[in-house]
């Protein structure tokens, strides 16, 4: 008989996993490691802390050569790092680029892939500093995004309170919609997501909320995910939907990079901001760690989660 080798059931087992492995050493200038949108480092005597992200782009996974372009490709590969520089709040400050070429890839398409990507630097402010370049039997892209937010003041998972009202930007589901139609808008937000960078900084300069993340796995699993960093449940009704999708795509479907976030209940929380719904869909409560209540019944966190589909 073989024995199979036990792996980590979801990424948030492993993820607990790789943190009781990788402590951090007192004096490293690292103030938040694995589990947040971003790692913090602290330089010495600076009035900046540094915000590193990273993200891996896989063909087949994230892509499909017959269905995204090449410069949708790009764009999105940037797009997910840029989001969760907006989730703390921080603004990006350059990028780091790997890319793995498979042997369909002609020049045309990296030219293509490298233009989308520097058409959303070039928004963002992003510059791109360097990087690797290799060849595999697909296409795989890592991007890392280096940001900067005043010290002290990056927006994490664990800072929300009982208490704290939950709120989301957008609608929820474009992206879902968007993957199962292939068509219209909602593909079109598939295909190049909009980082929240203005937004995250509102949030935490005007705002001052007391926890935020990007939605890229899913409301139902991401809410979880900060509501035990935050050691706290959450009770929440049903969330904004994107115009012909469903609750299901809007609460599990993922890729959508609003941002969720906390605020103290009395604060005021403007309608939108600069065109973008903010809508109150809960609260913050004393119970299980990591748990969602939604409509009197809990919430399983059904997001995507790449380890859960092993």
């Amino acid at each position: 008989m073989v024995k199979r080798l036990h792996f980590p059931k979801t990424e948030g087992e492993l993820t607990k996993r790789l943190r009781r492995l990788a402590v951090v050493p007192p004096g490293s200038g690292v103030v938040e490691g694995i589990g947040d949108d971003c790692a913090i480092f602290r330089p010495r005597n600076s009035p900046e802390d540094l915000l590193f992200t990273t993200d891996l782009l896989l063909e087949n996974t994230h892509f499909r050569r017959a269905t995204h372009g090449a410069r949708d490709v790009g764009w999105k590969a940037l797009a997910r790092g840029l989001s969760d520089i907006a989730a703390m709040g921080g603004a990006p400050r350059f990028c780091l680029v790997s890319l793995a070429v498979a042997p369909w890839c002609d020049t045309r398409w990296v030219d293509g892939f490298f233009r989308g990507l520097l058409l959303l630097a070039a928004r963002a402010g992003a510059v791109l500093a360097g990087g690797d370049l290799s060849h595999g039997e697909s296409a795989v892209c890592d991007v890392v995004v280096a940001g900067a937010v005043p010290r002290g003041c990056a927006l994490r998972r664990d800072g929300a309170r009982a208490g704290d009202a939950i709120y989301v930007s957008g609608a929820l589901g474009a992206s879902a919609l968007g993957l199962a139609t292939g068509r219209g808008k909602p593909w079109r937000r598939h295909l190049r997501p909009e980082p929240r960078l203005a937004l995250g900084r509102y949030l935490r300069e005007t705002v001052r909320a007391t926890a935020a993340m990007d939605l890229s796995d899913g409301l139902s699993l991401d809410l979880a995910r900060l509501a035990e960093a935050s050691a706290l449940g959450a009770e929440i009704a049903a969330p904004p939907i994107w115009p012909g999708a469903t609750l299901a795509q809007a609460l599990h479907g993922g890729e959508d990079y609003e941002l969720l976030f906390t605020a103290p209940p009395r604060t005021p929380v403007p309608a939108a901001f600069e065109g973008i719904p903010l809508t109150r869909i809960g609260t913050m409560r004393r119970a299980r760690s990591g748990s969602v209540i939604m409509a009197g019944n809990p919430l399983a966190p059904a997001g995507y989660d790449h380890f859960r589909q092993r």
